[in-house]
Formats: structure tokens, C-alpha cells, sequence
């Protein structure tokens, strides 16, 4: 039976693989079992697995504009070492990454191997790693590229206006962003998919189908919650300046999944959806 180690277990993303993985072989590590920087600590981590899913990482984007050392550390760094304990294990690992590899200016959805240009630190630590584990893993390195998360098991924007939903009469959220919001419990099965087939080593784009904005997915959030969608209200990103640039348009494409003899994930809506009648309304409005 295939062994599988999970980084950054106790994350939103962690705990939703360990769900996906059920009644599977896994080793489950959270930040305070792994410290994913001691290169002694993950190639003892790695033995004896066949499977690594890291989502292990430096979360906090703006945080990494004053500590780029440290978020590149752990997101580009550890990354590499963890690839090369892979390479030794005999293990395929799959690495999660974001859309802030790019520049965010594109007019069309970017494609797996379309040129990458990170806007803030949070990018470029990342795209380090990403860069490790393609050099280091060229047969079993997967490199998996996804883009405003959200899940039930940690704070995010969708349960950030569940909560807000309770105390505000209304909400202000930008209208100038384009993205597709993914599940994580989505991408979480995807991941598992991923690693149980013998899909080719590489790029591929972890998001849902469809796009929208930030503006438009708080209005889905309250109308999915019985709110009135009424109550968000439009604004620039101008009104919200950041230490971090974030991306205008963060649109990715889907076309290597079929090389993995699977289809693109679902609609962003369809995911809201299924989010909103599971566990995620309840925990977002707590």
C-alpha cells in the first residue's frame, strides 16, 4: 500500500488532505512536529514514504514584504531540501504553489508553462521552490499552482464575510481582481488523485473553473448563506493598499490535467456551493 506523508497537516489545506486520505497509510505532520527548515528533520520525515504532499508554507503575504529571508526559507528553501530528500527516498512529491508566480497582467488564463513574474516576496519565495522541486524531482515532481483558497479549518476571505455577514450591515470588497475561488476540500481530492495516478511529473493548475472577482464571490457568499447580496458594495483596489502588490488578474489555465487522464475541476460556483451546505457555513459563522 502506498505511503503518504502530509506537511503542514494542521493547515486548512492539511486537514482537508487527511479527510481525502482516509483509510490510506499517512503520516501527518503539523508545524509543531516538522520543522520543515532542519534538513536533518526532513530527510527522517521522508524515509519510508512513497507519496509527500507539502502544505507546509509562509502563508502570510504581506508578512513576507519585511522578512523575505524568512518566508523564503520556508517556501522556496526547505523546499528544495525536502526535494532532495524525496530524490533519496524514492518518493514523488507534490508541491503546492500559487498563482502570485505571476505578474497578474495578463488579458487571458495563464497556461502551466506560460512565463513567471512575481509581483511581491510571497511570489518569489514560492517560485523558488517551485523551481527546486522541477530540477531537483524532473520524473516525480509535481508542482500543483493554486489561488484563493478558502476552506472550513482556517481563516479566509469566504469565512471572513460569513463573519462579517453577523456584525456589519455592509461590506465593501474590490471589483478590480479577477480569480478563481477553489475550495480547499476541491483541491484536497485532486491532490489525492494526483498522487495515486502515474500522471507525468510537472506544472499543473490546482483552481476551479470559471473566474469572477473578490466583489463577485462576496455577493455569491451572501446569496449561498440566504443573505441579501445587496448588502456587499464595490470599491477599487486603490481604497485597499497593502505591503504586498497583489495580482489584477489571477486566471489560470487547466489543460495538463488531461495528460493525468483527468478533467478540469469544477465550477467555482459549484464549490461554493457544496461549501456552503457542508461545514463551512457552520465554522464561518462562528
Amino acid at each position: 500500500m502506498t505511503r503518504w506523508l502530509v506537511t503542514g497537516a494542521g493547515g486548512m489545506l492539511g486537514q482537508d488532505l487527511l479527510t481525502a486520505l482516509h483509510g490510506r497509510r499517512v503520516t501527518a505532520l503539523k508545524r509543531s512536529d516538522l520543522d520543515i527548515t532542519s534538513a536533518d528533520a526532513v530527510r527522517d520525515a521522508v524515509a519510508g514514504h512513497d507519496v509527500v504532499v507539502n502544505a507546509a508554507a509562509w502563508t502570510d503575504v504581506d508578512g513576507a514584504e519585511a522578512a523575505e529571508a524568512a518566508a523564503t526559507a520556508v517556501n522556496g528553501t526547505a523546499v528544495a531540501v525536502l526535494a532532495a530528500a524525496c530524490r533519496t527516498a524514492g518518493a514523488r512529491l507534490i508541491q503546492i504553489s500559487t498563482d502570485y508566480v505571476f505578474a497578474g497582467d495578463a488579458t487571458e488564463p495563464y497556461r502551466e508553462d506560460a512565463p513567471t513574474d512575481p509581483l511581491n516576496a510571497y511570489g518569489r519565495g514560492k517560485l523558488v521552490g517551485e523551481r527546486a522541486v522541477l530540477s531537483t524531482l524532473p520524473d516525480t515532481g509535481y508542482v500543483v499552482r493554486t489561488a484563493w483558497l478558502y476552506g472550513a479549518h482556517g481563516r479566509n476571505f469566504v469565512t471572513t464575510m460569513l463573519r462579517l455577514a453577523t456584525t456589519q450591515e455592509t461590506v465593501t470588497v474590490v471589483e478590480d481582481q479577477l480569480g478563481q475561488p477553489t475550495w480547499s476540500a476541491d483541491l484536497a481530492a485532486r491532490l489525492v488523485e494526483l498522487g495515486s495516478g502515474d500522471a507525468p511529473a510537472g506544472v499543473y493548475h490546482g483552481t476551479a473553473s470559471g473566474q469572477t472577482t473578490w466583489f463577485g464571490l462576496a455577493q455569491a457568499v451572501f446569496a449561498g448563506a440566504g443573505l441579501d447580496p445587496a448588502r456587499v458594495r464595490p470599491t477599487s483596489s486603490a481604497a485597499y493598499v497593502r505591503p504586498a502588490r497583489r495580482p489584477t488578474y489571477s486566471v489560470l489555465r487547466h489543460d495538463r490535467w488531461a495528460a493525468a487522464g483527468l478533467g478540469p475541476m469544477r465550477d467555482w460556483r459549484a464549490m461554493l456551493a457544496a461549501a456552503l451546505h457542508g461545514p463551512l457555513l457552520t465554522e464561518g459563522a462562528a
